[in-house]
């Protein structure tokens, strides 16, 4: 059931492809790294130098993160503590009513 929305025209990559990819991102990032350590140790002032960021995330990674910023989160009234004791509110204002209409 959770996979119903999920579209069958667009498979997935395959596994060894997300993982090539990841490790070579990995890899970019820290030779970076390494570059701005080397050129903040030979004099550089560390807020001139450019510091590397992800430049590529997997798609999985993007749709959690876009979907948690854009929808709020619904409340739930089945989940809320007073949904049990709405019933029962409803029913005593009805035997409420009926006892006033009874003795009017």
């Amino acid at each position: 059931m959770s996979q119903r929305h999920r579209s069958q025209e667009a498979a997935p990559p395959p596994k060894m492809d997300l993982r090539a990819h990841a490790h070579n991102e990995r890899h970019r990032i820290n030779s970076e790294l390494q570059a701005v350590a080397a050129q903040v140790s030979a004099g550089a002032e560390p807020d001139e130098v450019h510091e590397p960021g992800p430049a590529w995330v997997p798609d999985h990674h993007r749709h959690l993160k876009a979907r948690e910023d854009t929808s709020p989160k619904r409340l739930r009234h089945w989940k809320v503590k007073a949904w049990k004791r709405r019933s029962s509110v409803r029913k005593a204002k009805a035997q409420a009513a009926r006892l006033a209409g009874e003795q009017s």
